[in-house]
């Protein structure tokens, strides 16, 4: 930590630690950044008298830890466990037209991976302010891959996919980055929530009226931005306590029946119901549905969603498991599976009859979840933090000399 006591004439008994906000530049929800989560433990424990008064305080534990770094392992494990849906959700949607299952589970995947990925970002983001480190880490960290990314998947797309005149463009992303850029939006808008009455029915308010808006358009993928920004305000509003509720005995054991239930019923709606509403990124009117079903399929989507959520929050281990350092990772997963993810479509490694079997589809599914590991791992940042997290410190200038 850095001493941000003023440089006085006389020295000035140390003030005792207090408990911090999580930064989001040290700690983003996919950034393989490992700086500090939470109070590091020396700070902890050596919170043992208030300065000045020789009043004696509680000691609070150390958060766990791995490698190190005073990095909270729930939010990595969290983290881990949630690139694994994503690129096994990713296997299963060329699966989901010639088995029902199949279907069932990509809906029941896709109502609360990307909502946990989101909250996760808006809790790790509630120390954003406009100050000159966060919003350089904003560029270096959010849109600096976003812009790399966007155009190495374009032109990707021109030669997987023979497709030579794709065009490129940043104001319109194509597959993965469009969380990047969402996340760019939503980070800058931070300040604003924190200081309105009611953030999260208001964010809510937006979302609805975005499901009923087909002319927002594709430009910086708005309707994804505003129909997902309900769950980025929640998190800013989460607090560690919040999270506690659901990490216990009692909140594992009921995350089973809900899971069973929710399996049950994607089952049933799979042939019934469009799987563009868990896309949140078309209008009512763009899915041939009325105008208030948009609202209704706000609220319906975010409570479920929230349920979910929490019942995969139950059930991620709290300890330092041997995955754990892998969440530091998960900004290199998700990007470079995309990849793959799409060039087996390019290439019709789906038009293969046994993919469609039942051992075909666990084998598949097996292997985009060691896929993504893979993607996860030290080697794979280590080659490609350039692209993932470069400094640029050329980029900016340097703070006036007394500033």
């Amino acid at each position: 930590m850095t001493n941000d006591f003023p440089a006085y004439g006389r020295r000035r008994a140390p003030l005792p630690p207090q408990r911090q906000v999580p930064d989001e530049a040290a700690y983003d929800p996919l950034s393989a950044g490992a700086a500090t989560a939470t109070m590091p433990a020396a700070a902890a424990h050596s919170a043992g008298t208030t300065a000045g008064t020789g009043v004696r305080t509680a000691e609070r534990p150390a958060p766990q830890t791995h490698k190190g770094a005073s990095r909270d392992a729930f939010f990595d494990n969290a983290k881990y466990l949630a690139i694994v849906l994503v690129a096994m959700g990713h296997s299963w949607e060329p699966l989901r037209d010639g088995s029902r299952s199949a279907a069932a589970l990509y809906i029941t995947v896709y109502a609360f991976h990307m909502p946990a990925f989101i909250i996760i970002s808006g809790y790790f983001s509630r120390s954003f302010d406009m100050r000159k480190d966060r919003l350089q880490r904003l560029i270096t960290g959010v849109a600096v891959p976003y812009i790399l990314f966007e155009v190495a998947y374009s032109l990707f797309k021109r030669w997987a996919d023979n497709d030579p005149h794709y065009p490129i463009s940043l104001t319109d992303p194509w597959y993965l980055t469009w969380f990047l850029l969402a996340l760019f939006i939503w980070r800058l808008t931070t300040p604003l929530w924190k200081i309105v009455r009611w953030p999260v029915p208001l964010a809510l308010a937006i979302a609805a009226l975005a499901a009923t808006s087909p002319n927002i358009g594709n430009d910086l993928d708005l309707q994804r931005v505003l129909q997902f920004l309900p769950f980025f305000v929640l998190g800013l509003c989460l607090k560690p306590e919040h999270f506690q509720l659901v990490r216990n005995k009692r909140a594992r054991i009921a995350a089973v029946p809900v899971f069973a239930c929710a399996l049950v019923f994607a089952y049933w709606a799979a042939p019934r119901m469009n799987a563009a509403w868990f896309y949140h990124r078309d209008s009512a009117q763009e899915l041939a549905a009325p105008w208030w079903s948009g609202v209704v399929m706000t609220l319906a989507m975010f409570g479920c969603s929230l349920v979910l959520v929490a019942c995969f929050f139950a059930w991620v281990p709290g300890r330092t498991m041997w995955c754990t350092a892998l969440g530091a990772g998960t900004l290199y997963g998700y990007l470079l599976h995309g990849f793959l993810a799409k060039g087996s479509r390019f290439w019709n490694w789906y038009d293969t009859p046994w993919v469609h079997k039942p051992w075909g589809m666990v084998l598949i599914t097996l292997a985009a979840g060691t896929f993504i590991t893979l993607l996860c791992t030290p080697p794979v940042q280590r080659a490609f933090r350039w692209a993932m997290e470069p400094k640029m410190t050329w980029a900016f200038k340097k703070d006036p000399v007394g500033a």
